[in-house]
């Protein structure tokens, strides 16, 4: 019975003390979880406390009638300079009057309201009508802009009665050198439907993209990138205090090859013609430090605001002021690609500084007979002479023993016939052709007529001007196949480094016979150019002439006295002409067109003078650019 009883308490002993040990395992996993929830009570109160007593204003005013405007803010544009950091493309203040559709009660008759206190046209009024049927309502559009102070104090007193309205301080690009950079640094105008793409910025009012040139080129560049403001208004819409700003990123400053100054020389001198252009380059590096194309316009008409009048001149203008001729206009290279024929026949053997053709004047093809242009002819000529007097018989028996594939092959390599990949969007490709060219064209057999008058930069074929100074620079500099450029940042691209480009398959000592020819085109008793030499002979220079036929003079018309200038000008002549300088030591090149021109020698010449030894003075090749 003991025994029964010691038994039966010790399981009772065991019993309580795994109730005790039960209770306290209890105990911990209730303290856990009860610290647990209180711990995470305690961060829902912080967070509560912190929205409320921190932050509480801000969010009051957003639960309020949705007083917090999100706005985006327009990045500046990145100016646009010349290598001495002369401005060419910058930005002005401009102060202009916004409305949001959505929120204006009645979009006409807010507007016809702000005309009342500012000047606003009913032209104004329905081209905000216009755009607001085109855009999102909640998008901004842009009433008027160039706003005096008085307009916007006017419209600020105001702005209650006007739902949705704003007044707003912008940029406005500006030109400073006006037409003498217009072609080239191009202008800005407003986003149209097809550019609107996937960037939000775009669609801000008034903003504006690049259209042409290095605008355009460059654009991504020039743009920035946008920022945002949290803004905070009253009832009435006027903007009380910014709550939160990301600022926007200005565009890069683009930093161009140009010298400003002998760019606006050089508009300057090509608008003493009807329409002519000209390029001048480094022939080392491919700098180039003057593109000009006369006419021209006025770049900031496309930022204030072109009247109409003035777009339809431009537009009916035959001189085509819209057009950038230095990159644009493709033109028959006349007698300057007698330079490219000379170094074909030195390359292939055909003709050396001995051989010499008689001219009569006359040269004679099957039944086909092709005219000098010097009546009664030059005589005995040899390369020098060929070049200087700028004989084209001379061309015409070459070019029948050498063909129009390696005329084309020399041409190529001089750079002409294709895009030189240049800066500038407008660039055109030129034509050199050949047989596979013409069969690829019309489907026709090339005949030896058309290689007898490509041999003097007639028939089919067509350079710029930009073009025709890369040729000019490939004879001058040695060789090397220098490409033209405008900005560092493209050169960098193209991994190309100023002074280090290829050497070309040419022969020094050719080379030389087509400078010596080029040199006396100008500074001979025979040459050409002779009225334009430059008597100091550190500054001269060499170059070759050239006369682009635009229409023959018929036989009736010669009988009747009738000459090239008595014609309608646009049936004249163009006059070219390329050339370096200084003579000893050619830095710079240049070529130049004059549209219905008449002659080389007569109009051409003397501007390409005037140029180079304008370029030398200011020697702009001292100056190291920036990258």
């Amino acid at each position: 019975m003991k025994s029964f009883r010691k038994l039966a308490r010790q399981k009772s002993r065991r019993a309580r003390k795994r109730n005790i040990d039960h209770a306290k395992v209890f105990s911990r996993r209730a303290f856990v979880i009860g610290a647990a929830q209180f711990g995470l009570l305690g961060v829902l109160g912080g967070r509560l406390a912190w929205l409320q007593v921190v932050h509480g204003a801000r969010y009051r005013t957003l639960s309020d009638n949705n007083r917090i405007d999100m706005k985006m803010l327009a990045p500046v544009r990145g100016e646009i300079v010349d290598r001495f950091g002369v401005p060419l493309a910058v930005n002005n203040q401009n102060f202009r009057v916004l409305i949001i559709p959505e929120q204006a009660k009645n979009l006409e008759q807010s507007l016809r309201s702000l005309s009342k206190h500012i000047e606003l046209s009913e032209k104004d009024i329905q081209s905000v009508l216009k755009q607001a049927k085109k855009t999102a309502k909640f998008i901004p559009i842009e009433i008027k802009d160039d706003l005096s102070w008085e307009d916007v104090a006017r419209i600020e007193v105001n702005l209650p009665d006007f739902p949705g309205m704003s007044t707003d301080v912008g940029q406005r690009r500006s030109y400073p050198l006006g037409e003498a950079t217009a072609h080239v640094v191009g202008y800005v105008g407003a986003v149209n439907k097809e550019e609107i793409g996937d960037d939000p910025v775009l669609s801000l009012p008034g903003f504006k993209i690049g259209k042409t040139g290095a605008e355009k080129r460059f654009d991504l560049d020039l743009r920035g990138q946008k920022g945002s403001a949290e803004v905070e208004v009253n009832v009435a819409g006027r903007q009380v205090r910014e709550l939160n700003t990301r600022n926007s990123r200005a565009g890069d400053r683009l930093m161009l090859s140009l010298d400003g100054e002998l760019q606006r020389f050089t508009q300057e001198r090509l608008a003493k013609e009807r329409s002519a252009t000209a390029v001048i380059m480094d022939a080392h590096t491919g700098a180039v430090y003057a593109l000009c194309s006369s006419p021209a316009f006025d770049p900031n008409l496309f930022t204030a605001g072109m009247p109409a009048d003035v777009w339809e001149d431009l537009l009916a203008d035959p001189a085509h002021p819209l057009t950038n001729k230095a990159i644009a206009g493709q033109y028959p290279p006349a007698s300057t690609f007698k330079i490219v024929s000379a170094l074909t026949g030195l390359r292939t053997g055909h003709i050396n500084s001995k051989r010499v053709t008689h001219c009569r004047g006359v040269y004679n093809y099957g039944k086909d007979k092709f005219h000098c242009w010097k009546r009664g002819g030059h005589g005995w000529v040899d390369l020098t002479k060929s070049l200087a007097v700028s004989c084209d018989t001379f061309y015409y028996e070459l070019a029948t023993d050498v063909g129009i594939g390696k005329i084309a092959e020399t041409a190529r390599m001089l750079g002409l016939g294709s895009a030189l990949d240049f800066d500038l969007p407008e660039e055109r490709p030129g034509l050199v052709p050949d047989k596979q060219w013409k069969m690829g064209y019309n489907g026709q057999s090339w005949q030896p007529g058309e290689t007898i008058v490509a041999s003097i930069g007639q028939g089919y074929l067509l350079a710029t001007p930009l073009q025709l100074a890369v040729m000019t620079a490939r004879i001058v500099n040695g060789g090397y196949a220098v490409k033209p450029w405008m900005t560092k940042r493209h050169l960098l691209s193209r991994h190309h480094f100023t002074g280090n480009w290829p050497k070309m398959d040419v022969s020094d000592k050719h080379l030389a016979q087509i400078k010596k020819g080029l040199e006396y085109v100008v500074n001979h008793s025979t040459g050409t150019a002779k009225g334009s030499k430059i008597d100091d002979p550190e500054l001269a220079f060499g170059g070759k002439t050239g006369t682009g036929q635009v229409r023959r003079i018929t036989m009736a018309q010669r009988r009747a006295g009738i000459k090239n200038e008595d014609l309608d000008w646009v049936q004249r002549h163009h006059a070219l002409f390329v050339g370096y300088a200084p003579l000893k030591a050619p830095r710079y090149v240049c070529a130049v067109v004059v549209e219905h021109g008449i002659g080389g020698s007569l109009t051409a010449a003397p501007i390409a003078r005037d140029i180079l030894l304008e370029a030398q003075k200011r020697n702009p090749a001292s100056v190291v650019m920036e990258i």
